[in-house]
């Protein structure tokens, strides 16, 4: 995560997780709301939208595991130089210990929804501990930076164990769209966050470099900080509104269907009679 890539890799991870669980959790609140959508809500084809989350969340971070270990620049499996006698790239090694928490969350989950006997809990409290993993890493990951460094990633911090926190209030209130929501915005501020903190640690050659020592600055990214918590609720909001619109627009479909082929087939009844 030394560079600008290093950022944009998780914050894209973020971003991704963030809309699909938007989708997800205002497609499975549309379906509840409207049970006459019929396949629309079967269990089954929730299962299955659980068991692709899983899977998807597994992947990504194994790929960012490998990535982490195995770029030009990364430790390849050797935590201790002995001829240097110091701990090697241990910053790889702490980005690799978040991804694994996240792979360790998506194994659990696909556990859940592919075996009845695994308590159904387990996947939000792996999550949560996942959440929780990743702030506990990043909160001794700041010792010696400059003033603006250490304050981008205090602001990245709120966002973890906000929905850390989440999480694990959606071990005891599953299927409560407000908490499910609440994370998908949360998570989505942290895919944007973690973009915003590679423009201004990493930025690209053609900006310009920022002061991290100037307080204006850090008075300037904690505004831009809102302004990122505004854009994630929006866009939860427009995801949310735009679910619930397409399923009901398909429950009126699928009602006008009925109700002409109530109509016909009523027709045909008179036509024998």
């Amino acid at each position: 995560m030394g560079n600008f890539k290093g950022h944009a890799l998780p914050g894209s991870f973020f971003l991704i997780a963030g809309l699909w669980w938007a989708g997800k959790f205002s497609f499975c609140y549309a379906t509840r709301s409207n049970k006459s959508v019929g396949f629309l809500a079967s269990k089954a084809r929730q299962r299955y939208l659980e068991v692709i989350e899983a899977s998807v969340m597994l992947f990504f971070s194994v790929t960012g595991m490998l990535a982490e270990q195995f770029v030009s620049d990364g430790p390849w499996l050797r935590l201790y130089d002995y001829t240097e006698q110091r701990w090697d790239r241990l910053m790889n090694w702490q980005h690799a210990t978040m991804y694994l928490f996240f792979g360790l969350a998506g194994s659990t989950a696909l556990m859940v929804h592919t075996a009845d006997k695994a308590p159904l809990a387990a996947d939000r409290m792996m999550l949560a501990t996942a959440f929780f993993t990743e702030g506990f890493l990043f909160l001794y990951h700041l010792h010696g930076r400059a003033l603006l460094d250490v304050h981008v990633h205090q602001l990245l911090l709120y966002a973890i164990f906000s929905s850390a926190l989440t999480t694990f209030l959606e071990v005891f209130q599953r299927g409560n769209v407000l908490l499910e929501l609440l994370r998908a915005a949360l998570c989505l501020l942290q895919g944007t966050w973690f973009w915003q903190i590679g423009f201004v640690l990493y930025p690209p050659s053609s900006l310009e470099e920022w002061d991290l020592k100037d307080h204006n600055n850090v008075m300037f990214i904690t505004m831009c900080y809102c302004w990122h918590l505004a854009f994630a609720l929006l866009a939860v909001s427009v995801v949310y509104c735009t679910v619930c619109w397409l399923v009901r627009s398909r429950f009126r479909r699928m009602r006008s269907a009925e109700m002409g082929l109530l109509k016909t087939m009523e027709q045909e009844s008179e036509d024998e009679v």
